[in-house]
């Protein structure tokens, strides 16, 4: 973990911006929440008991900023609200289950369309670099 928090102050350093408390807060509970696909409300409110004096707003900006410099990931689950992880320069996104009753999201870490990528590629001669796939339905408690 002390390593992960290293490359991703780096990062940080390398496209010029400085890690203030309020950043290291909200990338401390990132780090910790890994995997949970926090929104900003949330990513606020777990900050908000470590860090009272920060805003929303602030939040928000540095949420923007972090996608901007490649930290995190911004998911779109179709709920209303951005989502974000950790972006671990992974050579593809991986696929995400939702469930439309309570939004849960469950990772599926295999890459289940390498062979319909190759076939793409070679049918339409287009270089595919990523994609990025969404199930939804319900999660095993929502049956």
């Amino acid at each position: 973990m002390a390593k992960e928090f290293e490359i991703l102050k780096e990062k940080l350093k390398e496209k010029g911006c400085k890690l203030t408390p309020q950043r290291r807060s909200i990338l401390d509970i990132i780090v910790e929440n890994e995997g949970k696909h926090l929104s900003t409300e949330e990513i606020y409110d777990l900050v908000k008991r470590k860090c009272p004096e920060i805003g929303l707003a602030t939040v928000y900006r540095t949420m923007q900023m972090f996608d901007e410099v490649g930290i995190v990931y911004k998911h779109n689950f179709d709920d209303g609200r951005s989502r974000y992880e950790l972006n671990h320069n992974e050579d593809h996104q991986h696929h995400h289950l939702i469930c439309v009753n309570c939004n849960k999201v469950i990772e599926v870490e295999e890459d289940l369309l390498e062979q319909l990528e190759n076939e793409v590629e070679k049918k339409y001669d287009f270089l595919i670099t990523n994609h990025n796939v969404k199930f939804f339905g319900y999660c095993n408690k929502c049956r």
